[in-house]
């Protein structure tokens, strides 16, 4: 089951970025990302109130549904569209792989969670990998004042992130799933980031054609009711630090579908990155070894 949810947020996720690029067009991106979760929002409370599957919740979950729809699905995408505007994608695809890294950091500080060396060894590994996949690109990336805000957008977006996914976490052992909190927190997200586009000027139009409502619905209903259920699930079965590796092959899969829908070339240091990718996962998921209790008394 955790395999299967592994695959389909890989999957999902990697080839959003199409979806994405068929928004780009008359509505602000911003007021896209209002569309896509209110949307969402809605789709989800729909299916749990006719399922009978909606929870309950009290005063402090829904203030942690808040706290998750500001950081995950409202300031995390403002981040890092705005960290767009100065910076390559892969170089952001790259700050967003240090998630691993931020996620078992997060969970040992606000957790008292053991950080496994393999998690850390593998996280590190994807993140060597990503940046040989994206070499070409990142090499030709002059350090500047714009760059530099640029990053920082990018990690704060990246940060915003592994908050999203704890407070996921802490719902989850409260008994809260995932439908539900996302439900609550993509509604809360989408009125918090309207409210920023009201207030800033951002005009709300609509494009009525077949390429921006097809995109937005395969945003709304893969890209987010289902991938973002998925992922969250995995955060409360496999913990945050393991889950949080799909931000490492998402860019993997974007590859892949752009060499054969776009014609991109593989390059011997990008297959190289490949290779430390893929091992990276291996060692991410592999089972520690049982240790030998301290204290064990001798064979005699």
């Amino acid at each position: 089951m955790n395999l299967s949810l592994y695959l389909l947020t890989v999957l999902i996720w990697g080839t959003t970025w199409i979806a994405l690029k068929l928004q780009l067009g008359v509505v602000a991106i911003p007021v896209s990302i209002v569309y896509r979760f209110a949307l969402a929002g809605l789709i989800l409370f729909a299916f749990l109130l006719l399922t009978r599957r909606l929870q309950p919740m009290n005063r402090r979950g829904h203030q942690i549904c808040l706290a998750q729809g500001l950081c995950l699905f409202c300031v995390n995408f403002i981040c890092f569209l705005s960290a767009s505007q100065w910076i390559a994608s892969g170089l952001i695809a790259v700050v967003f792989s240090t998630a691993t890294l931020w996620n078992a950091l997060n969970a040992r500080i606000f957790f008292g969670q053991r950080v496994a060396s393999n998690v850390l060894g593998g996280g590190a590994l994807g993140l060597l990998g990503l940046g040989l996949l994206f070499w070409p690109e990142l090499s030709h990336h002059a350090a500047s004042r714009e760059t530099l805000y640029g990053l920082g957008l990018a990690l704060l977006g990246t940060l915003c992130f592994s908050a999203g996914n704890l407070l996921s976490s802490m719902q989850q052992k409260a008994g809260l799933r995932p439908m539900t909190t996302n439900a609550w927190g993509m509604v809360y997200g989408a009125l918090m980031l309207g409210t920023f586009c009201v207030v800033s000027g951002v005009p709300f139009g609509m494009e009525w054609n077949l390429r921006y409502i097809g995109s937005l619905l395969y945003l709304v209903v893969p890209g987010s009711v289902i991938a973002f259920t998925a992922y969250l699930t995995l955060v409360g079965r496999m913990g945050p630090e393991r889950a949080a590796y799909c931000t490492v092959l998402f860019p993997l899969v974007a590859l892949n579908v752009s060499a054969v829908a776009e014609g991109y070339q593989w390059t011997a240091p990008a297959l190289l990155g490949l290779v430390a990718v893929m091992a990276g996962n291996v060692l991410v998921f592999r089972k520690p070894r049982a240790r030998v209790a301290e204290g064990v008394v001798e064979a005699r």
